[in-house]
This record gives C-alpha cells, structure tokens and sequence, in this order.
C-alpha cells in the first residue's frame, strides 16, 4: 500500500465527517471549561445548567448567525459566477494552451490562485472546471497527462483564499464595530474601548507582509507545479464532456420575465450603478475600504444576476451551488455555541494567558500560525475557525502589545495552508474531475510544503 493509500486510509479512520467533529469539539470544550473554570461555589449541576445557557446564547447570537449567513452567500453566489458562460469561455481559451502535463499545472495553478484571492468560491469550483477541461481537451487531442497533478492544481485556490478579497476574519474584523463586540465579556471595558472601531483591508489584504506573500505565490507556486509536472508520469485519459446540452422549452406568460435578458441586465445594471456609486461617493474610490461581507456580496450577487443572463439561468446555478454551503449552515451555530462556552465561562482568557506566556513578539505569530493550521484540521472552516480562535487571538495580542493585523494574518495562513492536507472542501473539486483524493493528495502536500515556507518567511520578515 503506498503513503498516500495509507494517509487516505488514515484520515478516514481517525476523522468523522465535520459535523460529528463540531459535535465531538463542542463535549469536548464543554468538559475543559468544566473542569478548568468551574468556581468552588457551584455545584456540579448548577455550572452544568449554566455552561448549557452560555452554549445557547453563543448558538443563537444573532450577529453571529448573520455572520454564518454572510459566508453562505459568499460561498454559493462564487460558485453561481463560476458558472457562467463568460467564467466557461475563459477556461476554454486558457485550455487551449494546455498541451502537456507541466504547462496545464503552471496554467491551471496561476489562474485559479489569482481567481481565489478574489473569492473563495468562486476560486474552488474554477480551479475544478478547469482541471476537468484540460481532461477532456488532452483526451480529445490524445495527449497524455498527469490528471491527478492538474486536480491538485485546480485546488491550489484553497491555499490563498484567506488572505484575499474572501477571507473571512479579514472581512468581519473590516466590518466597523465586529472587534469590539466580539471581546465583550472578554476584556475590560477600557481595553475594549481602546480596540480599534474596524481594521481595513488596507492593513491585512493590502499590508506589505501579506502584498509580499500574494507576490511570492502568484509567482513560485505556479513555477513549482510547473517543475513537478516536467518530472510527473504522463498517460492517455479518457474523460468525456459533462457539458448539459441547452434544453428547449415553450416559455408562456409570466414565465417570459424569468428568461428575459433586458429584465435581469436592467435589475443587475441598477445594482453594479449603486456599488459605482457607493464606491465613488461612501468610501471615496478606495476600493479596499469597500471590500466588507455585505458588499462583496453585493457585488457577487450582481455579477452573476448580469452574467447568468436571466434569472431562470441564475436560479438554477443557485440550484447547483446551495449544496456546498450545507456545512456553514449546520456547523457554524456548533462553533458559535463553542466559542459562548469559551467566551463567558473565561476559557478565552485562560488560553489567551498561556500563548502570553510562551509568547514574544517574534514567536507569538509563528505559534498563532501552526495552532491555526492544526485547529483547521478539526475545524475545516475559515469562519467558524474565527468564531472560536479569533477571540484568543485578539486577547493574546493585545496583552502582548502586538499588531493586530499581522495576528489575524497569520491565523489565515495557517487557516488556508492545511487545506492541502484536510479534504473536506476538495469534494466538489473531486466531484467535478472525477478523482480521489488519494490522487491528489501527494501533490497538495507538495504544495503545502511550499506554502508553509513562504507564509513563514513572510510573517519573520516584517
């Protein structure tokens, strides 16, 4: 049985599917907070009932909730995007391109990390028909390929998300207000006061160190994958089109507003003239102080309003993508209800104390970072990973005096770089391709050693 027989086997085995490890890590905070704050005053009962009421709280908090909402859309309206004739008639040009396994991996991998800084989603599912039309180009022309390496390229997207336009720390710390009412009950009020009102883009998107990072990967990844692909074993594929034929139907009455094109570019235009104005007028051209959950979904859901065609089309993308946020719904109150437990039972306060304590300046980013990869491994999600660690984070980093930004930077490069090693979000990139897992498993831990590199040269460097 080969290493990646085995990993697979292993990962399998040692890991439930993410909802039962929400469950799993919920008893499990439970217990700790249990054990660690339970003050001798209360009996065993009484701080059970009590753990169970700040559980519920943390469950149904309303910003939270909307928060979930928020990355649902953005996860669902990118892939609606990524199904658009204009997104298809990219990738056919870029396809054409792809004659061999070295310049399709260099290809493939350059187009969709660049797509995934703009959006997560939208990023995943390019990455994915990408990868399956360089299949059915290379079995059309006969050309023998590396299949599995042009999959784990399509899915190279995952490892730069978070520090994009999509992140989803950096889109809720962007919101005014988040910072502070995320720490109540947490620090003092004159701590929270202190706390900035929102950190931009400016200072985590837009910051040198992570410009810097972007700039080594847009250039190093591709070039590696490139490398790899020279070396790799090529064969003939037989992959045959999944392209839906165009079906015809006799439109009727009411139904002609559902399939008009003038009606949907008219809805569509109005809303991209209103992200124009809010732009030019609310955020003075400054692109990035624009970039906040509310609008980029704003700005999604327009985009794909317009590019669908009508509304018939853009419904059934929606269709298509609603699936792959079936995971935020469900699992994010479980984080919610963690992050109440750990919030009001003063567990933050107690783990924010020990990284103080191991911590210095130069250190407590590199700890930040490889505790955020390892958290991700148990809790596949870059919002629900905020909900719970992000808390911490702000804590640790402001005992300790140390940027803010670069803190929450470095909990999305470790958020982001395990994904090459936890499958969860690379099913609908496996559904798509056709391949498993273990096939691509040896080329996004290729990938991850790469990363882990340049994330940590960046976050030592500045």
């Amino acid at each position: 049985m080969s290493f990646t027989d085995k990993y697979t086997k292993a990962f399998k085995y040692l890991l439930p599917a993410p909802f039962t490890i929400a469950i799993g890590l919920t008893m499990l905070t439970f217990c700790i907070a249990f054990f660690a704050t339970r003050p001798e005053t209360e009996s065993f009962s009484g701080y059970s009932i009590q753990l169970l009421k700040y559980w519920e709280e943390g469950l149904w908090s309303s910003g939270l909730l909307v928060f979930a909402i928020q990355m649902m859309l953005m996860l669902v309206l990118g892939h609606v995007l990524a199904l658009t004739k204009p997104v298809n008639y990219i990738i056919n040009l870029a396809v054409r391109s792809c004659n061999n396994t070295a310049k399709a991996a260099a290809l493939v991998t350059l187009l969709t990390v660049m797509v995934s800084l703009f959006n997560w989603g939208l990023g995943l599912i390019f990455g994915a028909i990408f990868a399956r039309k360089v299949a059915e180009h290379a079995t059309q022309l006969k050309l023998k390929i590396n299949y599995p390496l042009i999959g784990a390229a399509g899915y190279s997207g995952l490892m730069v998300w978070h520090g994009g336009l999509s992140g989803s720390s950096l889109a809720k710390v962007a919101e005014p207000g988040h910072l502070k009412q995320m720490m109540i009950g947490i620090l003092p009020e004159n701590e929270i006061a202190l706390l900035p009102e929102k950190i931009s883009y400016w200072e985590t998107v837009g910051s040198n160190m992570n410009l810097f990072v972007m700039a080594l990967l847009i250039i190093i990844l591709p070039l590696a994958m490139y490398w790899i692909g020279k070396r790799a074993t090529s064969t003939l594929i037989n992959i045959s089109s999944n392209e839906e034929k165009q079906e015809i139907k006799l439109i009727e009455g009411a139904e002609k507003l559902d399939h008009s094109l003038l009606f949907s570019l008219f809805f569509g235009g109005v809303l991209l003239f209103y992200i124009g104005y809010k732009v030019v007028i609310d955020y003075n051209y400054d692109l990035l102080l624009f970039f906040n959950p509310n609008n980029i979904n704003l700005l999604l859901f327009s985009l794909a309003i317009i590019l669908h065609k009508n509304f018939y089309n853009f419904l059934k993308a929606i269709d298509k993508a609603i699936g792959g946020a079936s995971g935020i719904l469900i699992q994010f109150p479980l984080y919610f209800g963690i992050m109440g437990i750990m919030k009001s039972s003063g567990l933050v306060t107690d783990i924010s104390a020990f990284f103080v304590q191991i911590s210095n300046e130069t250190t407590y980013p590199l700890f930040t970072f490889l505790s955020a990869g390892l958290v991700n491994i148990f809790v596949p999600s870059g919002g629900g990973q905020w909900a719970v660690q992000g808390p911490i984070i702000v804590q640790a980093a402001n005992d300790l005096g140390i940027s803010l930004p670069k803190s929450i930077m470095a909990l999305a490069y470790g958020d982001q770089l395990t994904n090459m090693l936890q499958p969860f979000w690379a099913l609908p990139l496996l559904g798509i391709t056709g391949l498993k897992a273990k096939e691509i498993l040896p080329y996004t831990l290729f990938l991850m050693l790469i990363g882990t590199v340049i994330y940590i040269t960046g976050l030592l460097l500045f």
